[in-house]
């Protein structure tokens, strides 16, 4: 070959490399049980079957990444976790609408074509998709030099779910005297991270050689989907939220009619050890709430008289408890006390 002449792979973009983890993610895809064979991996399209015995089904639709989570992958040569990051930051929002996620497509965008992490990345996503109940479908791999720095990468993800009209969780359902609830969640999931890098980086905390921040910091993302979706089928939920970017207030503000109120008693928290950590490298109470979910990766909103009834689908790791009640009032959400930190 003449070494003058101009190649794509030249330029940084090596085809056959993709091509060889297309193939690879078919190949796993094609194994797995009860997998639809319509999916087309490595095609111009996906396509997947709708449940035929809904009466009135709509489509909802989520999209999300994991952040500068990815960078304490990078620093930890560990990929194996945040493809069930990338799953969950999307299916738990879908679920919210009372939503049961169909399908999962991936894209992912990366300096340069790294077998070894991207079948790492893909395996997460694919443990994912099992965690939710859904098909990983398709997605697109894109190698692009000179956009990412050498071993950068970013990854977004796209759900799809279906719900039948008469099930969707919406505002009207939320009454006065509801209890709030709060799920546990695993760590951190996949908010706050810059502010986590923002510390160890000026606290020169080598987390290469902390065995437990190498452990706590890539803890992947805790999925609902399987538990939410129980409490929907026997109407024993009224409303949901997912505890993201915004932490607690923020987010269950979201779902709360006009005229009522969240009331939290934030003295009933049980926070993780993660976040007492981060609290003890000086970040103020405010801060914390607004930027992590402190423990709680979910929240539902349950009839008092359910109460007993909706614990019963949670695992002991996972179990709800009540932090707060459905209020008259004008402001949405109101935090009272504090979080015990000790």
């Amino acid at each position: 070959m003449n070494k003058k002449l101009f190649t794509y792979k030249k330029s940084g973009v090596d085809i056959r490399s993709a091509d060889k983890f297309v193939k690879y993610i078919a190949n796993i895809a094609s194994k797995k049980k009860g997998k639809n064979r319509l999916n087309n991996i490595g095609g111009f399209g996906s396509i997947t079957d709708i449940p035929s015995k809904l009466k009135k089904p709509k489509i909802v639709a989520c999209t999300d990444g994991v952040g500068t989570k990815i960078e304490i992958a990078n620093i930890l040569k560990k990929y194996d976790t945040i493809g069930i990051d990338l799953v969950a930051m999307s299916v738990n929002d879908l679920i919210v609408q009372g939503a049961k996620p169909l399908f999962f497509l991936d894209y992912i965008s990366i300096n340069q074509i790294n077998l070894k992490k991207l079948k790492s990345i893909i395996k997460g996503i694919i443990k994912g998709c099992e965690h939710a109940g859904c098909e990983l479908v398709g997605g697109e791999t894109a190698e692009m030099p000179g956009t990412y720095a050498k071993n950068k990468f970013d990854i977004a993800g796209f759900a799809v779910g279906i719900v039948e009209e008469n099930k969707i969780l919406n505002k009207d359902k939320i009454k006065k005297d509801d209890l709030i609830l709060a799920i546990p969640s695993s760590g951190l999931h996949s908010n706050g991270f810059s502010l986590v890098r923002h510390i160890i980086n000026l606290r020169k905390i080598n987390i290469k050689n902390n065995k437990y921040l190498k452990k706590e910091l890539l803890k992947p993302t805790k999925i609902y989907v399987k538990e939410i979706l129980d409490l929907i089928n026997n109407d024993l939920i009224n409303g949901c939220v997912n505890i993201t970017g915004g932490g607690l207030a923020d987010n269950i503000k979201r779902v709360i009619p006009n005229n009522l109120e969240a009331n939290i008693n934030l003295n009933m928290i049980e926070t993780l050890e993660i976040f007492k950590w981060l609290k003890e490298k000086g970040i103020p109470d405010e801060e914390m709430l607004k930027t992590f979910n402190c423990g709680v990766g979910f929240c539902i909103i349950v009839n008092s008289k359910k109460l007993e009834k909706v614990k019963k689908y949670f695992s002991k790791n996972f179990k709800p408890y009540v932090i707060g009640k459905i209020i008259k009032g004008q402001k949405k959400v109101s935090l009272n006390g504090s979080i015990n930190w000790l």
